[in-house]
């Protein structure tokens, strides 16, 4: 009774199932590729998917996926070649996808780049430029999450042109948020290593903020003026104030408390609760007071 109730569920989520999978394998294709290098664990966290995602094999194109990478695995046909294949397949199908929108679509692909340069337990230099080029070139995804946070990570990661050891394991940290190997052994060692760092509710660097009939909540203690001030600035431009942060939140100001925690790491109640928000798909923005600040002063100039 429960396969059945189960089947008739996914007559409607089927094609959603399925946009999901295609996104994410073009993600995560990319994000093998992007050092130009691929190494068995990346092989094998493939074939994970497609073990996955095997009950989908009768609806097209996902055959000509797990035939394709298999094939690959066993040597049947050219590595390198198969994946810029399966890639351009995904891009295909992606051109035909009407079930998501264009964000919604890029958002799982930006999820599966970061899953597939984790796929190895490993993330080099080429690997976090190249991401940030990718994100460069797709910040229309700027108000959502994960894109928002990872760019203020890469932002930071990247201001000396530097890549050290310390900050991949933040990277990593950030990554182990969202992305879900398959490999339970380098899942455990990923977890372990990054065991500790709580980088979560992270700002969004240069934010994209609209006053006129937004709702604003402020959380921590503000380092310039007040927050009377700050609320009738919100007010004299359209917005709204709420001291209670509710769902229908559309920015909470975060105020630089001193924080000795990593340099864009906030902390609070409401920040928990934003953060949960974002997770389940709210676009709530964490906004850094000196960052709110500036784009009070550039209207006002």
């Amino acid at each position: 009774m429960e396969r059945i109730k189960d089947l008739e569920y996914r007559v409607y989520t089927g094609k959603a199932e399925a946009d999901k999978a295609v996104n994410s394998l073009r993600g995560i294709l990319e994000g093998i590729l992007i050092d130009g290098e691929v190494n068995k664990k990346e092989l094998q966290e493939l074939d994970n998917w497609c073990e996955d995602h095997y009950d989908l094999i009768e609806r097209n194109p996902f055959q000509d996926f797990i035939v394709t990478i298999r094939e690959a695995l066993r040597g049947e046909q050219d590595l390198a070649e198969a994946l810029e294949d399966l890639y351009w397949l995904s891009q295909k199908y992606q051109e035909d996808n009407v079930f998501y929108d264009a964000v919604t679509a890029d958002l799982q692909t930006l999820q599966g780049i970061c899953h597939g340069i984790l796929a190895d337990g490993n993330i080099n230099d080429q690997e976090v430029i190249e991401l940030q080029n990718w994100m460069d070139k797709n910040d229309h995804l700027c108000s959502y999450y994960p894109y928002d946070e990872l760019y203020t990570v890469l932002e930071k990661i990247l201001r000396d042109g530097i890549v050290d050891n310390e900050e991949k394991i933040l990277l990593k940290a950030y990554f182990n948020q969202f992305v879900k190997l398959t490999d339970k052994e380098l899942t455990t060692k990923i977890s372990d290593e990054v065991s500790g760092l709580n980088i979560s509710g992270l700002c969004a660097v240069d934010p994209n903020i609209e006053l006129d009939g937004k709702i604003f909540c402020i959380t921590g203690a503000l380092t310039r003026g007040n927050r009377k001030s700050l609320v009738e600035k919100i007010q004299n431009q359209g917005g709204t104030f709420n001291n209670n942060f509710v769902k229908e939140t559309n920015y909470l100001i975060v105020g630089d408390n001193g924080s000795p925690a990593w340099a864009f790491a906030c902390y609070g109640r409401k920040v928990e609760k934003a953060i949960k928000l974002r997770k389940e798909g709210s676009n709530v923005v964490l906004v850094h007071e000196h960052d709110f600040w500036d784009y009070l002063d550039d209207i006002s100039t």
